[in-house]
């Protein structure tokens, strides 16, 4: 068996390599990052060391990696023979891959069977996305005889790596990984680990909507208050409150909408606060906190789930609060932090509130989102 990896950073070799090495895969990296892949040819193995609560290393050997820039032909004929294509390489990176992914499917011997192509981003329904690309650049008429797509909803915390790491990561002891069955009718592949699950958006939802819109809360809030290291913010009454409160309403739209039981869902909400709150993950507010303009947009963690409260009636404040302290996340180490000051400066609050978060006037946010804008322009 044989599975080829699209992006060869933290997350891929901590995460989504290690559970295809742990089931038996034979791993081919792909990367555009010529020296990491450089480090890769010419590593026997690296280390992923899980902290937490029960601390444990695991040792992944027996894999190999391709420049995907310099090596294209080489990568087509991996992904020729392979059994599984995975991708953790940023939602917007998907059309780079693309190409390379259609060439290999091209190549695929008739009888090789279905290739199953799934994308670990933070995003929902990633591998929709990587589908529609892959369509665009392949040009024969048989590409669902020969493809599966299968979209996931992937969760663990890798925070940035020591320097001296070199291809070791450190990360959390917590995953998920949870695939979507129907694409594979009546036998998906064996990967221990993973969650196998008929309806997968009450998974992506549940995840984004209290992991990440978590997560960045807390570094938002966090970076404000002037707290470098995102346990520590964790820590602070003030933070830790204002978190407990975006995440309450948050749970109250996935009990409403996907029927998850509240007492489920509260549960679920404390384990990733005790997540966040790990003192041995060396992450802080400033990592976590960074690219807003992406996670303050349309389909992201703060805009979606207050944009859906609100079209039910239901309170948002806290999110609102959360997006306030989002528009203040202002450092020179974000090219995306430096991007959404200049907007603030340069467009007027309606201007602005529809380019950064999609929302029209006729939407029932909008009016909230428009008077946070206006609060920060304000100073």
């Amino acid at each position: 068996m044989k599975a080829v990896h699209f992006g060869a950073g933290n997350i891929g070799r901590g995460f989504v390599g290690l559970l295809l090495h742990n089931a038996g895969y034979e791993l081919v990296f792909a990367d555009v990052a010529d020296a990491l892949i450089q480090q890769l040819k010419h590593a026997d193995s690296y280390v992923v060391h899980e902290v937490g609560e029960d601390p444990r290393t695991q040792e992944v050997r027996g894999f190999s990696a391709l420049n995907s820039a310099t090596e294209a032909e080489a990568l087509t004929e991996a992904i020729a023979s392979a059994d599984i294509v995975t991708t953790a390489v940023g939602a917007h990176i998907l059309k780079f891959v693309a190409p390379a992914i259609a060439a290999g499917i091209a190549a695929r011997p008739v009888d090789a069977g279905k290739l199953a192509v799934m994308a670990c981003e933070n995003a929902i329904n990633g591998t929709n996305i990587l589908a529609e690309e892959v369509r665009r650049n392949y040009a024969g008429s048989d590409l669902d005889d020969r493809v599966i797509f299968a979209n996931t909803a992937v969760d663990r915390i890798v925070p940035n790596q020591h320097p001296d790491a070199g291809l070791d990561v450190t990360v959390e002891n917590f995953y998920e990984w949870a695939i979507e069955t129907p694409p594979f009718g009546d036998a998906h592949p064996d990967i221990p680990g993973v969650t196998w699950v008929p309806d997968l958006e009450p998974y992506i939802e549940r995840k984004l909507f209290t992991v990440n819109t978590g997560h960045a809360t807390s570094a938002w809030f966090g970076h404000v208050a002037g707290i470098d290291k995102l346990s520590d913010a964790l820590a602070d009454p003030q933070v830790e409150a204002k978190v407990a409160a975006v995440l309450a309403e948050t749970a109250s739209l996935i009990v409403a909408k996907h029927g998850v039981p509240a007492e489920t869902q509260a549960a679920y909400v404390q384990k990733i606060l005790k997540r966040f709150s790990n003192p041995y993950l060396p992450d802080t507010t400033l990592r976590v906190g960074r690219a807003p303009l992406r996670k303050l947009s349309r389909n992201d963690r703060f805009i979606s789930p207050a944009a859906q409260l609100a079209e039910r009636g239901l309170a948002h404040s806290a999110l609102m609060d959360a997006v306030g302290a989002g528009l203040r996340f202002d450092t020179p180490d974000d090219p995306e932090s430096i991007e959404l000051q200049e907007l603030l400066l340069a467009l007027d609050a309606p201007t602005f509130v529809e380019k950064v978060t999609g929302l029209t006037p006729d939407h029932p946010l909008y009016a909230d989102v428009l008077a946070v804008v206006e609060a920060r322009q304000a100073g």
